[in-house]
């Protein structure tokens, strides 16, 4: 397939699981069309989290150009709302020189966001934060995940039930403004001027699941421990709270061995993949893949 059957500027998106090989499949693609790639994958955005996020090479990265790779600190506030913002004011100016531009990754919130708009999302005031804040402390995580089934079953069916923080933020939203966080995440009735097709790459299930164990068992040899133990003093923020880390956080804890805890990384990962593939099947054209 040759960019020059797009009709008019075309953002071709090509996302799909963790795990299912998007970074070498899209640096090929850019390659053969000659365009640049714009990261959607919310957890390579820092530049702290290399091992963890399978972050790209530094082959990787000079093989084709690349935006919103390691652009941040863990230290940095940011949200899906800035990230549309910011995509939107830079597909101006690439679509000056490109007729298509590739936007890969994994997470749906930040391909909805540039595909179907994103509110502005509202600070929570005292009162709805303390509420949850409350909600959690004294009933757990579990308490805010069925919250948010109440509140808004969409957002709750995709992310991950026992991240609390992304939980807590969603609630303070749908309490806030009398509407789903998942209807903050994607206005359907927003159009862009440019042209949008969307894929998701995929591969039979068993064969999904042996990769994903087997990267897991690679991160580990190339230092993840030693990475997640110099981060241990930031576990608070909120890009760490997320699967590779936890698992590990745990561990430094006494709470597991090390074994369970890459044992755990594995499984929550799989879970994960499942959670992505069940949002992507709502509106992206599947490619399959298998290996030679």
């Amino acid at each position: 397939m040759s960019s020059a059957n797009f009709s008019g500027p075309t953002l071709y998106i090509l996302t799909g699981p963790t795990g299912v090989g998007k970074t070498a499949y899209t640096i090929e693609l850019a390659q053969r069309w000659q365009v640049p790639i714009i990261s959607a994958d919310s957890r390579q955005f820092y530049r702290e989290m290399r091992i963890g996020t399978a972050y790209p090479t530094k082959e990787e990265l000079s093989a084709a150009q690349h935006f919103f790779v390691g652009m941040l600190s863990i230290h940095d506030y940011y949200n899906v709302y800035m990230f549309e913002q910011d995509v939107l004011k830079l597909l101006k100016e690439l679509f000056q020189k490109y007729p298509v531009v590739i936007m890969t990754g994994g997470s749906p919130q930040f391909l909805d966001a540039v595909c179907h708009g994103v509110d502005e999302m509202p600070d929570p005031d005292p009162n709805t934060r303390q509420f949850v804040i409350n909600l959690f402390q004294n009933n757990g995580v579990e308490a805010l995940h069925a919250q948010l089934q109440l509140l808004d079953p969409e957002y709750a069916a995709i992310v991950n039930p026992n991240d609390s923080k992304r939980m807590m933020r969603a609630l303070e939203v749908s309490l806030q403004t009398g509407k789903p966080y998942s209807e903050h995440l994607h206005k359907k009735q927003v159009t862009r001027d440019f042209n949008i097709e969307k894929y998701y790459l995929n591969r039979p299930r068993e064969e999904l699941f042996d990769r994903i164990n087997r990267r897991v068992d690679k991160m580990m040899a190339d230092g993840l421990l030693e990475e997640a133990r110099s981060l241990l003093p930031y576990r608070h923020l909120n890009p760490l709270n997320t699967v590779g880390y936890k698992e590990l956080f745990d561990y430094f804890d006494g709470k597991c061995t090390l074994e369970q805890a890459v044992t755990d990384i594995k499984t929550h990962t799989r879970r994960y993949a499942k959670r992505q593939l069940t949002w992507f099947k709502r509106e992206y054209e599947e490619v399959m893949l298998f290996s030679e």
